[in-house]
């Protein structure tokens, strides 16, 4: 397969990262993963508001708002289409795990072209896979979308087969969490439920616009600790992310849920701008 994209080291296209890059050799960062549309970066307001989040989280300092602004526009011709990438690791240090205390951040960002999904997966819905890999509890790193991203690996080699969209992933307590690239949504009748992320998984941007958008769908929105059995006994479920929007779950394991108009009426409203900016 051939990859082609582009990208920026601490804003130049000739730099590169060192063996001693704590995001390299620890997975010490953070990332944010956005859509490009017509030359703008869709919801970039809020993509920085949780990178800079996250980056307070575990202590490191966060680029400011401006200087990737800059990097994005070098990288994004006017009226083009494509996926942003945003990384920042803690910077360079010593061999060992200590902190440097005057650590300098690395910022990579990278573009790439939009994938191209089925159509089916909006017309008809998707297949998800029960993942046998279980999300272990860290409340210190739950909700951040840090660089250590091996569960998800894991958990993604354990499929083979072109049909299914994503895996399915609980905690060690059995309680349903996210799939390996998106977070999800179950209905209820008039209540939207999405899982509580207090101990594990990715608090994503789509995740909370869908939040916000459940009172103008004319839901209530819970957050709160899901069972599987309760997902199988759903109205519907949803798959959502920032560059799919969101995807109806038609199959789990023998499973299965009539077509509904969840996925598609959130989708409507996802893909409206939002703070989306010009360069």
């Amino acid at each position: 397969m051939q990859y082609v994209h582009v990208y920026l080291v601490n804003g130049r296209r000739e730099n590169g990262l060192t063996p001693f890059d704590r995001g390299f050799a620890y997975g010490d960062g953070v990332f944010r993963t956005l859509p490009i549309y017509f030359g703008m970066p869709h919801c970039w307001g809020r993509h920085y508001r949780r990178l800079q989040a996250d980056c307070n989280a575990l202590g490191i300092v966060c680029p400011a708002e401006g200087v990737l602004r800059a990097d994005i526009a070098q990288l994004v011709g006017n009226g083009e289409d494509g996926v942003v990438k945003v990384t920042i690791t803690r910077g360079e240090s010593e061999r060992g795990y200590a902190v440097p205390p005057l650590a300098q951040p690395t910022r990579v960002v990278s573009k790439t072209a939009l994938p191209n999904y089925p159509e089916s997966h909006f017309s008809e819905g998707v297949t998800l896979f029960l993942c046998a890999t279980r999300l272990a509890r860290q409340p210190r790193l739950a909700g951040i979308k840090h660089l250590n991203r091996l569960e998800n690996v894991l958990a993604r080699m354990e499929w083979v087969d072109s049909q299914i969209a994503d895996g399915l992933l609980l905690d060690d307590d059995g309680n349903v969490i996210e799939c390996t690239m998106s977070n999800l949504f179950v209905r209820m009748g008039d209540t939207l439920v999405t899982p509580d992320l207090s101990r594990c998984g990715v608090a994503g941007v789509t995740r909370e616009r869908v939040l916000e958008l459940a009172p103008v769908l004319g839901y209530t929105a819970e957050t709160r600790h899901l069972r599987l059995s309760e997902l199988m006994d759903a109205d519907e479920v949803v798959i959502c992310n920032s560059l799919f929007g969101a995807w109806q779950v038609r199959h789990l394991a023998s499973h299965a849920w009539p077509v509904g108009t969840l996925a598609s009426r959130l989708r409507e409203k996802l893909r409206k701008d939002d703070d989306a900016i010009s360069f």
